[in-house]
């Protein structure tokens, strides 16, 4: 089996995942690191041979096949163009960019040269994600005419709270919108097969102000104990965000994003009504899908090799009974991008730039709705 040599770019919160978990896959070793302020503290702690303060001497000088960019949203243009410019591929997380202009730019140049290129929208793998898509395809549910549901979180509730992705700057017009609810907005086109066509939103922004820690603060980090020194930052990116949705097909859907219900670590929901059946699925029973029927006992399908669709028996790796989640969507997202490399005629279920590009404009309309309290078309 050949072994594929990846950096990661960004090592906090999501680049430890995006560490541990490709190490999983057994055809890939992490032979470096790239971070200005973590790269020598994780390679110590994670066995990495190699760290670097500047990306581009990693992948001027480590010989990669692909680069994992984990950086915040500000930079992930750069990284990746710069990647894709000398002939490596690239996985990153979302969003892909500040805009729509540079995430065009961004799957252009991937076009151009060649190469592989995804994004992270790992909530694809989830083996009974995979199943809902696929018994969709086959009309179980019949044609679809509402999607709707939630992604809510509780991490930026207090104004002490603080990220990066408060900072429009550095996180874009849109960060609720864009840090979750793409997640969401991603999974309800890939398990349907529509295509948001109009959007209405509302955004609501809790506190004008929130309280940044003058060091460097890691995502999802616990508060120090005691006062801290800070400086107070204008917040112009909503932490609510109410949306309706008209699909293709003309279904209707709606959906709540907010990283300020208290309670909510992570709470994902897709509801999907059809002429036959319903099919609902939580995140936090990741392994379990409820198929909702009229003239009958609702049925609570278990994630299992004998359980599931055909087509999605690949995404299973442990027995019934053994749970799967989040760490092992990511695992399985980058197993099919990996396996790509060298066989790109096979047909994958990662999302490519081209899903991402399309996520970008979903959020660009999004924002535009929030502003002029109108629809907005997504496709001009």
């Amino acid at each position: 089996m050949k072994k594929y040599r990846a950096g990661i770019v960004g090592v906090g919160f999501v680049g430890k995942i995006h560490l541990e978990t490709v190490r999983r896959l057994g055809c890939v070793e992490v032979v470096a690191i790239a971070d200005k302020f973590l790269a020598k503290e994780v390679a110590e702690q994670w066995g990495v041979p190699n760290y670097f303060e500047d990306y581009k001497e990693m992948i001027d000088t480590m010989d990669l096949d692909m680069v994992h960019v984990c950086t915040p949203n500000s930079s992930h243009y750069e990284v990746s163009m710069y990647a894709l410019e000398h002939g490596v591929n690239v996985i990153q997380e979302k969003p892909m960019a500040l805009n729509v202009q540079q995430a065009e730019e961004m799957r252009d140049k991937a076009r151009e040269k060649g190469l592989v290129a995804a994004v992270n929208f790992h909530n694809r793998f989830y083996p009974m994600t995979n199943h809902l898509m696929n018994i969709i395809k086959d009309g179980e549910l019949g044609n679809i005419f509402s999607v709707t549901g939630e992604y809510t979180q509780d991490w930026l509730l207090y104004d002490t709270d603080y990220s990066w992705r408060l900072e429009s700057s550095i996180s874009g017009d849109t960060r609720c919108v864009a840090d979750i609810g793409s997640h969401w907005m991603d999974l309800a086109e890939f398990v349907t097969g529509l295509k948001i066509t109009q959007v209405f939103a509302d955004f609501q922004t809790i506190h004008p102000y929130h309280k940044k820690p003058k060091r460097n603060v890691l995502a999802f980090e616990e508060k120090k104990d005691g006062e801290e020194e800070y400086e107070l930052v204008p917040i112009d990116t909503e932490d609510n965000a109410c949306v309706m949705f008209r699909f293709n097909n003309g279904a209707k859907g709606c959906a709540f994003f907010s990283q300020v219900i208290a309670g909510k670590s992570v709470d994902i929901d897709l509801l999907i009504g059809g002429y036959k059946k319903s099919a609902n699925w939580n995140s936090a029973a990741v392994n379990s899908l409820t198929i909702g029927n009229r003239d009958s006992f609702n049925e609570v399908l278990e994630k299992g090799i004998n359980t599931v669709h055909p087509e999605t028996k690949p995404l299973i790796a442990y027995p019934f009974g053994h749970m799967e989640g989040f760490v092992d969507a990511f695992k399985q997202c980058f197993r099919e991008v990996y396996e790509s490399i060298d066989n790109k005629d096979k047909k994958y279920n990662y999302a490519t730039f081209d899903d991402g590009v399309h996520e970008m404009i979903l959020c660009d309309r999004i924002f535009q709705s929030s502003k002029e309290q109108r629809w907005i078309d997504v496709e001009k």
